[in-house]
């Protein structure tokens, strides 16, 4: 996925079972995604923020 900030840097979120940090992904009845845990960039912008149900809420 692309940064929601707007920098344009992919983020690469691991979903396997098996990788370690790694996210849990589910959609709901619309396909709208939400992901476990927080996303948070340690690099570039810096951003932190949730996924939930296709909305991104931005961690102060």
């Amino acid at each position: 996925m692309r940064c929601p900030c707007g920098c344009g840097e992919v983020i690469e979120l691991m979903l396997l079972e098996e990788a370690r940090p790694r996210w849990d992904l589910k959609t709901d009845e619309n396909n709208r995604p939400t992901l476990h845990p927080s996303v948070w960039r340690r690099k570039g912008c810096r951003s932190h923020f949730w996924v939930r149900k296709g909305h991104i809420f931005w961690c102060e």
